[in-house]
């Protein structure tokens, strides 16, 4: 049915709800599609290693204390099985639990990097769960992940910069509206009844960055798949909420933002898709985004000049000022500290010479060589990178050897960018290093990665999934 027969109130809630309804997969580009599968490829593997943090555990025992009987939706790393909202809870904690997941590419100069988005963790648990709920094939999964991440990444790139300066996690709130989006789409809803989950999703998007370093940034991205799900049901049932809910004058977009640039979401959803340009960043290590372009040039310096601790006097890191106003812990005791540490990041390089799963645990944080290194990074704003623009993540580095000699280096993007990308091998054994430190037979991951590599031509997502899962 045309939005305009259903709906009451058209604008960009309408807009989004008929492009939710019309997109067809036989219409989206080859490379979208190829690039929509790494990163979702990407996310199942993290659901596994991240069912290992501490949190998740937490998130799973209060779960079972719910005495929850329905089993529609699968914990990936786990033999756990819930109902839908809470199964995509449990798998959003997981999949951003390590700070391991892709990371959204800003456009306009004025859009702080950190204003945009992890898109993966917030939309693909709804579309996983919802998948397993219905039975769909692995096309409607795609389509569902694809479509929540569209509209995800085009919303945090159209809200006003305010909305992350003045504290707002963008995973968790406009997560919530991708998260929507998908389940809108994942369940076949249209018209008002879409309007009205967005609408929904759109009164439960909270979440605020002083969380950062601790349990409740994942949380977030849980939160905000639980919070997709939940208003597809309702709204499903008949619940009411505004149809307009995203654009009005006290909506989402006013009250969260202080407004959004029109031009950044009305009439450019999948036109360019997201995936295809700016596209996303997949992560080589995990900690935040924002440390990705210092650690990979840092660590090609390292290894081309052969510097060693010992050989180190002082390490100097210059960004934009947006930067160190995410990477908040500079003298870090705890590993979710860690992964929002420059001082961190640059100090573990520099004495393993690697940055995975592995370095970043509570232990080799706190042993006494990473710490003392730590003290002899600073980090700061450098004017140059400043004026580079907050749509880039530029870092400048500095290393003064004890020799007395300065080596410098500097870069805009990591590796995994689409500056930068990271091949098919790479994203393979990232892949199967996240089912190893989950505990499942990592020998089954090139079977894996093959099926969701050809996702549109699974029917069904039963044999990907059990390979997911303990027994």
């Amino acid at each position: 049915m045309p939005v305009s027969a259903e709906l009451t109130q058209p604008g960009l809630t309408a807009e989004i709800v008929q492009f939710l309804t019309d997109a067809d997969i036989s219409d989206v580009p080859e490379g979208v599609l190829d690039r929509a599968k790494r990163s979702l490829l990407d996310g199942l593997g993290l659901a596994v290693a991240g069912s290992r943090s501490e949190g998740a555990v937490i998130v799973r025992k209060t779960l079972a204390g719910y005495g929850c009987t329905l089993a529609e939706a699968s914990v990936l790393g786990t033999a756990v099985r819930l109902p839908a909202r809470f199964g995509a809870f449990a798998n959003g904690v997981q999949i951003h639990a390590d700070d391991f997941d892709d990371t959204q590419l800003a456009v306009a100069p004025d859009r702080v990097y950190g204003l945009l988005t992890h898109p993966t963790a917030p939309v693909l648990p709804v579309a996983l769960a919802l998948a397993e709920r219905s039975g769909a094939s692995g096309a409607r999964l795609l389509m569902s992940y694809l479509l929540g991440v569209e509209i995800a990444t085009k919303a945090a790139e159209s809200i006003e910069p305010r909305h992350y300066d003045s504290g707002f996690h963008a995973t968790a709130t406009l997560g919530a509206i991708g998260a929507a989006a998908s389940a809108v789409r994942a369940l076949g809803l249209t018209g008002d009844t879409a309007a009205r989950t967005l609408g929904i999703a759109a009164s439960q998007a909270g979440g605020v960055r002083e969380h950062f370093g601790t349990m409740t940034k994942p949380f977030h991205a849980g939160r905000a798949a639980e919070s997709g799900v939940l208003a597809a049901d309702l709204a499903s049932q008949g619940f009411t909420a505004a149809t307009d809910a995203l654009e009005a004058p006290r909506g989402f977009f006013s009250a969260a933002g202080g407004g959004y640039a029109r031009d950044a979401i009305h009439g450019v959803l999948g036109n360019p898709w997201t995936f295809g340009s700016p596209g996303v960043s997949i992560k080589p290590h995990p900690s935040g985004s924002l440390t990705h372009p210092g650690m990979s040039a840092f660590m090609d310096l390292v290894r081309e000049k052969d510097v060693r601790p010992g050989d180190v006097e002082r390490i100097t890191v210059g960004t934009n000022r947006h930067m160190p106003n995410a990477l908040i812990h500079h003298r870090p005791t705890t590993e979710l500290e860690a992964k929002f540490s420059m001082e961190f990041c640059m100090a573990i390089l520099l004495i393993e010479r690697k940055a995975g799963l592995a370095e970043f645990t509570d232990e080799v944080v706190n042993r006494p060589d990473v710490q003392a290194m730590i003290e002899r990074v600073d980090f700061g704003v450098d004017p140059d990178a400043e004026a580079a623009g907050y749509n880039t993540m530029t870092t400048h580095i500095t290393v003064r050897l004890k020799t007395g000699q300065e080596l410098r280096t500097s870069a805009a993007f990591g590796r995994g960018s689409p500056q930068n990308p990271m091949p098919d091998e790479e994203l393979i054994d990232k892949f199967t290093g996240c089912l190893d430190w989950g505990g499942l037979d990592a020998r089954t991951s090139l079977e894996i990665a093959e099926r969701v590599l050809t996702l549109e031509q699974q029917p069904d997502i039963e044999g990907i999934i059990k390979r997911l899962v303990t027994s």
